[in-house]
């Protein structure tokens, strides 16, 4: 078998080429069928799953427990860290993603590493931690299976849960024939057991472990890693360093809130009661035990996340628990796939997420890629009102939200140049004359350069 490099940069178009890619989605009958036959097997294991239940009575109490974590959010992080480093866990906080990945290259860096395997983690895929580590000299190699596909064809995810579900048998056997050498077959388990063969010397030999995380808890600083492959937990004990990159929302209370979540999260996304593998994680290697790693990291990302937590109604976003149900149900990604998008978080859920990350001028036609037919909404387990939250992104991006103070960079950038013309000359004619010649004005600051300082006491901070 071939053991040629597999990894290939992945290639991103512009963000606002949404509609030209979507139309192209459209015209492609393959990737049609791929996420007609993904989609509504997964809606059927979904059904299956919450059977017999009080499907309301869960989604309710999993609401209620990320509505209490938030409202508690500053003190619980401030537990977590505690707790962690008790622990032994050493705590990094990122007011960006580059911030953070340069945390992770300083720690990669003090050990000598040179090698890096990968859990699953959308964060990381939100810092592109991939690309500035391989800049750096530092090779990093995706092992979830669906995410070693994707990065094997120099590609992005295109679900939050299944990576390479754009991807059929016949498309990943050919790749994998390309790439490593592998015989072309459409035996599902030879193609697995093909592609663990080639992962698992790679985790023997590599320096640092980076895995994501889904639950955070602070009473007792654990590490909790949902998965089913078995390689986040190679991943979290093969290497001598783990480090676990999260966002600064994913802390919950207590444990007994995280088994509540994990009963929600293991059904919503693919049907299971529960999932292979559930890892927590709590402290580096012992003395007295055999494995593990030398050394734990936690890196906790804020990236525009502070300032959703500031607004009331978009606070909603931080509920989410990354299932992907809400893509999987909904009409417009079903149809176009989620490299449609052009982001890291697609659908429904991207919808109302990369707006905050990325601002509005970039993603101003994503609130209006929608019907509002409510199916996300509704299958949500965590019941985030998405199609609420998508009509207060389309005031934002059109003509401001006259509720709401504008907590959204690109606030109105969607409304035509023409039509703000228009706006200013009206607001104009509508000021008073005093106001015009400025003659009833206060006095204003002045900057050092003699610029007008609109904060004379300082800039007005706050998470």
């Amino acid at each position: 078998m071939s053991h040629r490099d597999t990894r290939q940069p992945p290639t991103r178009s512009p963000v606002r080429e949404f509609h030209p890619r979507a139309r192209a989605a459209l015209d492609n009958p393959q990737i049609r069928r791929n996420f007609r036959n993904a989609m509504d097997g997964l809606k059927d294991k979904r059904r299956a799953a919450f059977e017999g239940m009080d499907l309301e009575a869960l989604r309710e109490l999993g609401a209620n427990i990320r509505r209490n974590a938030l409202a508690r959010l500053p003190d619980l992080l401030e537990q977590l860290e505690k707790n962690l480093i008790a622990n032994g866990v050493q705590v990094h906080w990122a007011e960006d993603g580059e911030q953070a990945c340069r945390i992770v290259r300083d720690i990669c860096v003090a050990r000598g590493a040179k090698r890096v395997i990968k859990g699953k983690s959308m964060v990381s895929e939100e810092m592109e931690l991939n690309h500035y580590l391989e800049e750096q000299g530092i090779e990093a190699l995706e092992s979830d299976l669906g995410e070693y596909l994707v990065q094997m064809a120099g590609e992005t995810p295109s679900h939050i849960i299944m990576p390479a579900i754009h991807k059929n048998t016949g498309e990943i056997s050919e790749l994998m024939h390309e790439k490593t050498g592998t015989a072309r077959s459409d035996n599902v388990e030879y193609l697995t057991a093909s592609a663990r063969r080639q992962l698992r010397e790679k985790f023997m030999a590599a320096d640092v472990g980076i895995s994501g995380v889904n639950f955070a808890v602070a009473e007792t600083g654990t590490l909790c890693l949902v998965e089913n492959e078995g390689n986040g937990r190679m991943t979290t004990t093969v290497p001598p360093c783990h480090i676990a990159v999260t966002g600064i929302e994913k802390v919950v209370p207590s444990l007994e809130d995280a088994s509540a979540l994990l009963a929600l999260l293991t059904r919503s996304a693919t049907g299971q009661h529960i999932t292979t593998y559930f890892n927590m994680i709590s402290a580096p290697r012992q003395q007295d035990e055999l494995d593990g790693p030398e050394e734990v990291h936690l890196v906790l990302v804020d990236n525009g996340r502070s300032t959703i937590y500031q607004d009331d109604e978009l606070l909603d976003t931080l509920r989410c628990i990354r299932c992907g149900a809400c893509m999987n149900h909904c009409p417009v990604y079903t149809r176009i796939g989620g490299h449609a998008y052009g982001t890291t978080y697609p659908g429904p859920i991207g919808k109302i997420l990369m707006p905050h990350l990325l601002g509005l001028e970039e993603t101003q036609d994503f609130p209006s890629a929608s019907s509002l037919c409510g199916a996300c909404g509704e299958v949500c387990p965590v019941k985030i009102p998405i199609p609420d939250l998508l009509v207060r992104l389309r005031r934002e991006s059109v003509d401001g939200d006259h509720l709401h103070p504008p907590q959204v960079q690109g606030h109105g950038s969607k409304k035509k140049p023409l039509e703000r013309l228009a706006l200013a000359a009206r607001k104009a004619r509508c000021l008073p004359d005093r106001h015009r010649s400025g003659s009833a004005l206060a006095p204003a600051s002045t900057g050092q350069n003699g610029s007008l300082d609109p904060h004379p006491h300082g800039p007005e901070t706050g998470q």
